[in-house]
């Protein structure tokens, strides 16, 4: 449903939260390569990375939420 001119509804307001979070989330990512990509993880390297896969697969599995 489309809100009346100079007015946002609900769905608009969540549209834009949305968007504003992907931008956040995309600017939070590039941050967070560039300190990571100086730390020198040596040998837990790997667990850093499955640790990471596991908080990603979290994240998304909370954004997305259920469908029906």
């Amino acid at each position: 449903m489309k809100s009346k001119r100079f007015t946002l509804n609900q769905e608009d307001v969540i549209k834009i939260l949305t968007g504003a979070s992907i931008a956040m989330g995309g600017a939070l990512v590039t941050y967070l390569t560039e300190i990571v990509g100086q730390i020198d993880l040596a040998e837990w390297t790997p667990v850093f990375v499955a640790v990471a896969s596991i908080g990603i697969n979290a994240l998304k599995k909370f954004i997305e939420g259920r469908n029906n």
